[in-house]
């Protein structure tokens, strides 16, 4: 078994694209490759067999060829609040607790994390692990399982990544060798820069000074990867990009303060009938929008207030007031209804508040999490589609709703108003099927390039494995893998 950790500098260094585009590359060579990360926060997750991981392991299983695993994501963390998160451990809720709850349980869940690295390296030719956030946060290493405290407790080594893109590169690897205890430090054989635009021979000194200052070797220098643009993103930081296409048919997101899976708009990103802009807070919702869409949310009542606080509900009322259309998906899906009720407290205070009167129906928040995945029709076209679910809360219906989707075991989900102006469900990725994207992009007057969304991600994570491939010595981290730190 060999096994090779990437942790990086800081956050949005480019782990999640480079283990992806690593385990895609090596995949390619014909080895048999597992993703793992011990420990996520992200409030952006993915079905994987009965629970939930972060959505940069589930397309990191993909660029394997593998079916994702609890296992590759044994502790996931999901903030709710700013100073409290939903501790998710092998897929299932356990407990919505603060930090001192993580510090107390600290020794439980390194064996947990252990144990579930064992089980994907006895499956394995390789695993390759990506760290969270930055090794050089040293005030976090007492509790860490997420960078050192794995590796050294695995023996796993580790390939520190420098982002040269945000400046200053050879100081964060340099200075990181410098805060890094000397056995935290003998555990990174290797470093990366990662984000390269240019002349990569211009960086050759710089290279030669971050080894001779560190005593690390470089396995290469990788160059701006456009390609990691298509493929789905964990952190919020990315919904700072501008519209991928320009379609003619405009689509607005409001940027809700606790979004979430909001990969579930890519395929309409990347769709050249489709122009999606991201809203963000303070900005009012474009007038001359022809559709918004709600996103889903961890917390849906904080962000239905939040939403009230930014007048996007007047924005909303009267986009539809004009024939506009409104779509929710999971949590925007029960901020359309008429009441939310949270009377265990399940999101924070007991409370019920009122919806957005858009759909005849009503949610109560409960502690039961519905996770699985799902396919089916829309009803009114026939139209295919797959994806997941992952929600807190029933929603009960009055009489007559009209239902807007239907899954295969016959059940029914979702709503649409008899004008067909506002629809809802709790369905994840369900854009990413052309079948759907085509049927509703065709509903509204646009017309669609009709690609899967899948072949979209495939084809990217191949680009991005051949740049790694011409920019890394791939040959030279193997070795390093193969040798327990």
């Amino acid at each position: 078994m060999a096994a090779v950790m990437f942790q990086g500098t800081g956050s949005d260094v480019g782990k999640s694209v480079i283990v992806a585009g690593v385990c895609r590359a090596l995949a390619n060579r014909g080895l048999t490759v597992r993703p793992f990360k011990p420990q996520n926060m992200s409030n952006n997750a993915a079905a994987a067999n009965g629970g939930e991981i972060g959505r940069a392991q589930a397309l990191q299983a993909i660029a394997c060829r593998t079916p994702a695993s609890i296992h590759m994501n044994p502790v996931l963390i999901k903030p709710q609040s700013d100073i409290g998160a939903q501790i998710v451990i092998r897929g299932t809720v356990r407990e919505t607790a603060d930090t001192s709850y993580f510090r107390r349980h600290k020794a439980e869940f390194l064996d947990i994390v252990l144990e579930s690295f064992g089980r994907l390296s006895r499956q394995a030719d390789i695993v390759v692990v990506e760290g969270a956030g930055s090794p050089a946060e040293t005030n976090l290493r007492t509790h860490d399982i997420a960078n050192m405290g794995f590796a050294r407790a695995a023996r796993v080594p580790v390939a520190l990544i420098g982002d040269i893109d945000r400046g200053g590169v050879i100081a964060s690897l340099v200075g990181t060798h410098t805060v890094l205890s000397a056995r935290d430090r003998s555990m990174i054989k290797a470093f990366l820069i990662n984000k390269f635009r240019g002349d990569i021979s211009l960086f050759e000194p710089g290279l030669a000074e971050i080894t001779r200052r560190t005593m690390w070797p470089s396995l290469g220098v990788i160059p701006w990867l456009a390609a990691a643009r298509r493929l789905p993103a964990e952190d919020a930081v990315a919904l700072d990009a501008p519209p991928s296409t320009s379609g003619a048919l405009r689509i607005v997101v409001p940027m809700l303060s606790r979004i979430a899976n909001f990969d579930d708009f890519d395929a309409l990103a990347q769709d050249p009938g489709a122009s999606l802009h991201m809203i963000p807070p303070g900005t009012s919702l474009p007038g001359d929008a022809k559709v918004i869409i709600l996103p889903g949310t961890k917390a849906t009542i904080a962000d239905l207030k939040f939403l009230r606080t930014q007048g996007w509900d007047i924005d909303i009322a009267a986009h539809v007031r004009h024939g506009g259309h409104v779509v929710g998906i999971c949590g925007g899906f029960q901020m359309l209804g008429m009441s939310i009720t949270d009377t265990d407290g399940i999101e924070g205070p007991a409370e019920s508040v009122e919806g957005l009167g858009l759909l005849p129906m009503h949610t109560r928040l409960m502690n039961a999490k519905q996770v699985r995945e799902v396919r089916g029709i829309h009803i009114d076209s026939g139209a295919v589609f797959d994806g997941y679910e992952i929600h807190v809360g029933q929603t009960h219906f009055e009489l007559g709703v009209n239902p807007w989707l239907r899954f295969d075991d016959g059940s029914v989900d979702g709503a649409v108003r008899d004008d067909g102006l506002v629809a809802g469900c709790y369905v994840h990725g369900l854009y990413n099927r052309a079948e759907f994207r085509g049927a509703w992009l065709g509903s509204l007057g646009a017309s669609s390039d009709r690609v899967q969304q899948h072949q979209r991600v495939d084809a990217a994570l191949d680009e991005i494995a051949t740049a790694l491939e011409r920019s890394v010595d791939l040959d030279r981290l193997l070795d390093i893998a193969r040798h327990p730190a």
